[in-house]
């Protein structure tokens, strides 16, 4: 995998609004929000897509949605939230390290693209 502005924000080079980090994920505000909570939780092992995910992978997919729960909750989303998982160019994708959208504090539409 090649290096994304991601594995930067994870080795501290470039500053990030860091709202949370573990041993094994890092969330930070988008700095081009879609609303008006708009989070970013990674892997800090880079993982390019979900399409490139494997078996292996399994437990820190979980964790990272476990993140996302506590995140939420952190950022008072009472009300309800959307996780979305961009894949690939056509999923709208531009950053080629693995990332789960956090979306909240305003009404989802549907469909959403």
């Amino acid at each position: 995998m090649s290096e994304t502005i991601f594995s930067k924000i994870i080795r501290k080079e470039i500053p990030a609004d860091i709202v949370y980090e573990d041993d094994l994920a890092l969330a930070f505000r988008d700095v081009q929000p879609q609303a008006p909570v708009h989070i970013l939780v990674i892997p800090k092992q880079p993982i390019e897509s979900i399409d490139r995910a494997t078996d292996a992978d399994a437990a820190l997919l979980g964790h990272l949605l476990l993140v996302v729960k506590r995140v939420a909750a952190q950022e008072g989303l009472v009300k309800g939230y959307r996780v979305a998982i961009n894949t690939g160019e056509d999923g709208g994708q531009t950053v080629f390290h693995l990332h789960l959208h956090l979306l909240g504090q305003r009404a989802m539409t549907w469909p959403p693209g």
